[in-house]
Formats: structure tokens, C-alpha cells, sequence
């Protein structure tokens, strides 16, 4: 299953790693990424790829918790619904 991942928050040193790491441990392919940084705010989106051993709920338990701890917002959909709600 193609899912989106977003993370918003003020720039700081290991974002990027944390992120990827806990993808990586559950075995999430990420497909593509793209990230900047204006004016001190840090801005990442990924498509992702989860295999069926992960699911949807338990990833975003554990993003939310990184986002906690690193004082930023994770959050991830599901493609479909990330893409509907962004149809034009």
C-alpha cells in the first residue's frame, strides 16, 4: 500500500534521520521525497511504499510519538485519501 508522509516543524539537526530510521525498521520503501526549508521552517513530504506487515494505524502511532519527542508534527495517509483530498 502507497502512502504520505508529512513533516512540518522548525528546523533542527536529525529530522530527516529520525524519520527515514523508522521507516526503514518498518520496512517502508520510500519512493520519493522532497524537502525545504523556508525562513527556519522545515517542510518534508514522502511517498512511501508499506509492505502488508506493516499497517497504516500502527505507523502513525509511532510518527506521532517521534513528532512528540522531536517537537515536530508526522503524519501519514493513505495515498487515495491524501490524493482526494488534494483533488482540484
Amino acid at each position: 500500500m502507497n502512502a504520505i508522509v508529512t513533516v512540518l516543524g522548525h528546523d533542527k539537526v536529525g529530522i530527516i534521520a529520525a524519520v527515514c530510521a523508522l521507516l526503514a525498521k518498518n520496512n517502508v520503501n520510500i519512493l520519493d521525497i522532497s524537502q525545504t526549508i523556508l525562513q527556519g521552517a522545515f517542510t518534508m513530504v514522502m511517498a512511501v511504499k508499506m509492505d502488508a506487515s506493516c499497517s497504516v494505524g500502527d505507523l502513525r502511532t509511532q510518527l506521532e510519538a517521534l513528532g512528540q519527542e522531536m517537537g515536530i508534527t508526522i503524519r501519514i495517509q493513505r495515498e487515495e485519501i491524501f490524493d482526494a483530498m488534494h483533488r482540484i
